[in-house]
Order: C-alpha cells, then structure tokens, then sequence
C-alpha cells in the first residue's frame, strides 16, 4: 500500500485543476478585452485580432502543459493501482449459485425495498417483472406449449400475486412465508406504520407513538424478554424530567411531571424492573444537580433517542418474524468482506496448483466483524468433528451435546 499512497500524494500535487482554471480566466478574460475592444472601436478590429493571435496560442499552449501534469499524475496512480490489484477474472453472474434462480432474486430485492420504506419502487419493480413474465410467458406459448413444473408455479405465483395487495382483504389475511400480493400488502402496512413511528421518534422526539405501539404489544415483547416498554418508560421520565417549562418559573415543575408520570406507569413495571425504577426516583433528590450526580449518564445521553429508535426497530421487526437489518443488506456487506480474502485464496491456489478439498467449510477464516456473526461453530467432544446439516448437535438429559452420529454410535454401544 505504500507504493499507492505514495502516488496518491503525487496526484494530489500534479492533478490540481486550481492552476489550469487559473489559466483559462485568463485566456477568457484575454478575449472579453479584446471583444471589449472591437466593440468601442470596430475600426481596429484586424489590429487587434492580430495583437491577439501569439497570447492566445501562448495560452492554450499553458493549458496543454498543466494537463500533462495532471495526465502523468493519472497515468502513473493508474500503474500503482494496477500493480497492487493485478487483474483476476472474478466470477460472473453465469457462475453464481442463485443465477439459475432469478426469482428469489427478485423476491429478495422487493423484500429490501418493503423494508426500507421504498414502497413506490418496490411496486414499480414488481410490475416490471410482472409485465417481463407476461411477454416471456406469451413468446414461449407461441413457440411450443410446455408443462410448467409445480417450483415453476410458486416461483411465478409471487410475482402475479404481488401485484395485487388488495387481495389481502379479499382472502382475510394470509400467513407469513409465502411473498404473495397479500403478505406484500401487509408488509407494506406494517413497515408504514414503522416508518412513521420512527419519524416520530427519531427527528420530532416524540415518544407518544412508541409508546402506544409498545402498550398494546406489552404482552408479546414481555414473552420476548423485550426491555422496549421500559427503555421508552424511562426516556419519557427523562424527558418529562428535563424539559422545562416555559410558561411555568417553578424548577420543580420538570421533576414534579416526572414524580406524576412515575406513579402512574412504574408500578407495571415493579415486577421486573424493580431495581431500575428506584434509581429513577432517587434521581428526583438530585435534581438541583444533575451533572454532578450519580444519574449524570442517564440524563445526559446524547444517544439516547437513536437507541431507542435501535431497540424499536429490532423489535417491530422480530415481531413480524424478520431480521432486524434485512438479509439483502446482510447477506451483500457480508459478501463484500469476505470476497477479498476468498479472491487472494483462489489466486494463491492457482499460483500453487492447490485444490479446495473441503466441502462444508472454506480453507481460511473469513474475517466478519460481531455484528455479522449469528451462531457459533458446534464441535462434538466426542469425534472432534464441525457440527453439519446432516451432523447437527444433539442435547442428552444431563445437558451434555453431542454430534448426531456421535450419539447414535454411543447408542449402539459404540466405544
């Protein structure tokens, strides 16, 4: 890398466009005089085109030799480049494992879309394919008639449903798995509801919607373990706590809102957060001096909203059975840091005529930050083997977890 931070530098001295743009004012400003001149005096006109044809060839001959400068710079940033990154054929479209499988493709762009509120391109998207399906669908019948498979149906269905979400109200809902017009429709209201309570959340700080949300999921985020009612609970403490009022001059009147608010909602929350709701109202003794008290950290959280706004998100989500981030987003930035490593491993291999013997495992460690890492790697004790789709772990009585065929073999009296 030095070679190419090397020649940045270099580029950034010789590839300065400041000098030439210097230039060519000047050169305009060369032509706007005699212009100016022609026109108070059009008798000198051929003197003064004269007069200006060796300054204005001087000129552009300035801006050829500022751009040489510029090009060297280029050229030679360009030979750095290519001599860290030697060129490689990387794998092609035609080559990808979900190539044959355009569908899920599709499927899973218009499920990315839902998720980041781009509901007028996901319709768009959905209509194209629709419409692309159609003319396939109309040229093949025209060439021969063919049985379409029963995957070919499912995989087809999706796209003509898609395009009717009314349907949902027609069919009176329909369940979560299949990506019909009925799910998209409802996904679709659901991530609009999403959006406009994180709107509220995030850029008006308003609490009132999450509030309400969490309210009537009480229930279900409680089954979850979900801290979620309690973290707003507490923000809205903050909150209430901290505003002042402008109409008012008592300085108690933030405190006094919170002490109100506190009696009214803590109490659902003794149960659980027993610990957390003491301390919140023990801050109510401090509340002459925050800053210099233990609960500084709770009311002065800069990051307090985005947090909330965080665990929210993660929750509505895990509710509807989806990710917190989508799986395109996931599944694409995972592949972008990974796909380095595998590049330099099957230059390596080339280089060295090596072969990839392993099947359910890469020969390197990918090297994916926390925030990817979903399940950790099962080795069986016993045979000292990765646990597999076909080999997974199996937990006995006594809490103990063994490789299926680890168990199976000790069940037959293996050794």
């Amino acid at each position: 890398m030095e070679g190419i931070l090397a020649a940045h530098e270099q580029l950034e001295k010789r590839g300065n466009l400041a000098k030439t743009i210097q230039d060519v004012q000047k050169t305009i400003d060369l032509l706007q005089a005699a212009r100016g001149s022609v026109a108070s005096d059009p008798d000198t006109a051929a003197l003064t085109m004269a007069k200006l044809k060796q300054p204005v060839k001087q000129s552009f001959d300035k801006l050829d030799d500022d751009l040489k400068e510029v090009n060297k710079g280029l050229n030679h940033y360009s030979k750095a480049l290519d001599k860290k990154f030697k060129k490689n054929t990387l794998p092609t479209a035609s080559t990808m494992p979900l190539a044959e499988q355009p569908d899920l493709i599709n499927r899973a762009i218009v499920m990315h879309l839902l998720r980041e509120g781009k509901f007028e391109v996901a319709n768009t998207l959905v209509s194209q394919l629709k419409e692309a399906r159609a003319n396939e669908d109309e040229r093949l019948s025209e060439r021969r008639p063919r049985p379409i498979s029963n995957v070919g149906d499912a995989i087809k269905s999706w796209v003509q449903e898609l395009a009717h979400p009314e349907a949902w109200e027609e069919e009176g809902g329909m369940e979560m798995g299949t990506f019909a017009g009925p799910e998209r429709g409802w996904l679709q209201r659901k991530f609009t509801e999403m959006y406009h309570i994180l709107e509220a959340l995030r850029n008006q700080h308003d609490l009132g919607p999450a509030i309400e949300w969490a309210r009537i999921h009480s229930r279900e985020l409680e089954q979850r373990g979900s801290n979620l009612e309690f973290e707003l609970g507490r923000l809205k403490f903050v909150e209430l706590f901290t505003n002042e009022d402008i109409m008012s001059d008592d300085q108690w009147a933030g405190p006094t809102r919170a002490l109100e608010y506190a009696r009214a909602v803590f109490p659902t929350f003794s149960s659980r957060y027993a610990r957390e709701t003491s301390n919140l109202l023990g801050s109510l003794a401090f509340s002459a001096n925050l800053e210099g008290s233990p609960y500084e950290a709770l009311f002065y959280n800069q990051t307090a909203w985005e947090e909330a706004s965080t665990s929210f998100t993660r929750e509505f989500c895990g509710l509807l059975g989806l990710s917190e981030n989508s799986p395109l987003y996931t599944a694409v930035t995972a592949g972008g840091i990974a796909l380095p490593v595998l590049e330099k491993v099957e230059r390596v291999m080339a280089q060295t005529r090596g072969q990839w013997t392993s099947v359910n495992e890469l020969p390197v460690e990918t090297p994916l930050p926390p925030a990817f890492r979903f399940h950790s790697i099962f080795v069986c004790p016993v045979s000292k083997e990765q646990g597999t789709d076909t080999n997974w772990p199996m937990m006995l009585p006594c809490g103990h977890a063994l490789a299926k065929e680890s168990l199976e073999l000790h069940a037959r009296g293996k050794s």
